[in-house]
């Protein structure tokens, strides 16, 4: 299993193993869910509150997403969370290795 900061860093897959931003990593990797939300890095946020499996951490990140975008909270049912796994193209996977770009 990749540990958080490369799964919240991760920008894709090569194969078997996740491509991890290394430049990214290594300057906010250190950053909680909520710090990553209010630097507006919000793909980094939501991968970071779904590493978690905490439901407050993902509620808070789906909330600041629809505030900036002006629309009203979102239930977090199944299809939203689909929706936004979609949107910011985060899934957990189980991988065991990583390559750093």
């Amino acid at each position: 299993m990749l540990s958080r900061e490369e799964f919240v860093f991760t920008i894709g897959y090569d194969g078997s193993a996740a491509v991890v931003d290394r430049q990214a990593r290594r300057k906010y990797g250190k950053l909680s869910t909520r710090e990553l939300v209010e630097k507006g890095l919000f793909r980094a946020a939501y991968a970071s509150a779904l590493y978690s499996k905490d439901q407050e951490e993902i509620r808070f990140v789906a909330e600041a997403f629809n505030r900036l975008r002006g629309n009203s909270p979102a239930e977090l049912s199944e299809a939203y969370l689909s929706t936004l796994n979609k949107l910011f193209g985060v899934h957990l996977v189980d991988v065991k290795r990583s390559i750093y770009l």
